[in-house]
């Protein structure tokens, strides 16, 4: 479904289509709360109320997020100096653990680097099919036209049962990687290819096409991210 979306588009009016689908979905649920029976009506009632749990959990974390909590404190004897009256009276609550994420969350946003939007790629065009077997009629195995990036530790599976080749020619260990600041290009070794705009697949078979994103070795720049 995905490729055909890239390859063809969608529908002038599909974004529309999925939010009325959306807003009849709690008709939907409803309906089916009211319909089912037995074991099912169990199991569904039990996932409904761990999405109502899950729901009330996030609305009082947010109204705690800027709640005021009194402290309790003991009464002392005597009158209080005028600049202790408003001391500790009254403590702004924080949920820390939502803050945590919160920064966890922009942080990884500050370095996340966009998936620029490429051409599809045909099979034909990433992929030669190879026919194997006494006769030559087998056709199920690949090998991969591209450039891939294999781990040091990788270990091949038997010729018998390896369905992609990735080509030892075509098996790429460094990359030239331009600094945007210093202006200045280095030659790095690869970690891993972390994503693939064509798609899943080729992503964990280490596929390097246009608008891939590679994660390379900065120990020797001095860099610390």
């Amino acid at each position: 479904m995905e490729l055909f979306k890239k390859r063809y588009g969608e529908r002038f009016d599909a974004e529309e289509k999925r939010r009325k689908r959306d807003a009849r979905e709690v008709k939907n649920v409803s309906k089916k709360a009211q319909e089912l029976h037995g074991i099912k009506g169990k199991l569904f009632a039990k996932e409904r109320y761990k999405e109502k749990i899950k729901m009330q959990k996030m609305i009082k974390a947010h109204e705690e997020k800027e709640a005021t909590a009194k402290s309790e404190k003991k009464q002392e004897e005597g009158a209080i100096p005028a600049y202790l009256l408003d001391r500790n009276e009254v403590n702004r609550t924080k949920v820390l653990s939502n803050m945590i994420k919160q920064k966890r969350k922009e942080k990884a946003g500050k370095w996340k680097v966009p998936v620029e939007k490429v051409k599809a790629m045909s099979e034909d065009e990433m992929f030669k099919v190879l026919k194997s077997g006494k006769r030559k009629k087998k056709v199920w195995k690949r090998m991969i036209n591209k450039v891939t990036f294999v781990s040091p530790d990788f270990v091949r599976k038997p010729p018998k049962f390896e369905r992609f080749i990735r080509p030892t020619g075509l098996r790429f260990k460094k990359a030239h990687v331009t600094h945007p600041e210093l202006k200045t290009t280095f030659n790095l070794d690869i970690l891993g290819v972390k994503k693939n705009p064509q798609s899943a697949m080729y992503t964990s078979l280490g596929v390097i096409t246009k608008g891939s994103v590679i994660e390379v070795n900065v120990s020797e720049l001095g860099l610390v991210t």
